[in-house]
């Protein structure tokens, strides 16, 4: 435990942030799972093919939206991870941020119109950019001490 005794105590928030969104990330796939019954798209098929699938646009959008935010999430785990060191608080505000916006995303593009993803949805690119920021920071503040 004594690298976490080196981290701040207002870490934690970005721990809480983390784990938040793994469940996001868990309803995300259940609703997946949901749709592929709802509109027959059996696995290991990733995308419905509109000749196959009266209602391929539908799944596609909901599948669409967790795969986006799967392709999303190592990117804003890692800079959770490392910004959070030293700007803990900021991290944890920008990280609900980029969580509500990505549930927002995420209904947004199931309703079937992708247009409707960035609604709320487009609020996060903007909490991206504010946790490279703090990332950069982090960075600079290890380089030049």
């Amino acid at each position: 435990m004594a690298g976490v005794q080196l981290l701040p105590k207002e870490y934690g928030y970005v721990v809480l942030d983390l784990a938040l969104y793994s469940f996001l990330n868990f309803w995300m796939a259940f609703q997946v799972g949901k749709a592929r019954k709802r509109y027959n798209v059996n696995y290991p098929t990733m995308y419905a093919v509109e000749s196959e699938h009266k209602d391929a646009k539908l799944f596609n959008c909901v599948q669409r939206g967790h795969q986006n935010s799967l392709e999303m999430m190592p990117m804003f785990f890692m800079l959770m991870i490392v910004g959070g060191i030293k700007h803990p608080l900021l991290c944890s505000a920008l990280g609900l941020l980029y969580i509500v916006s990505r549930y927002f995303y995420f209904t947004g593009y199931a309703s079937g119109d992708p247009q409707k993803r960035l609604t709320i949805g487009k609020y996060g690119f903007l909490a991206m950019f504010g946790l490279q920021i703090c990332a950069i920071s982090m960075a600079l503040h290890l380089l030049l001490g």
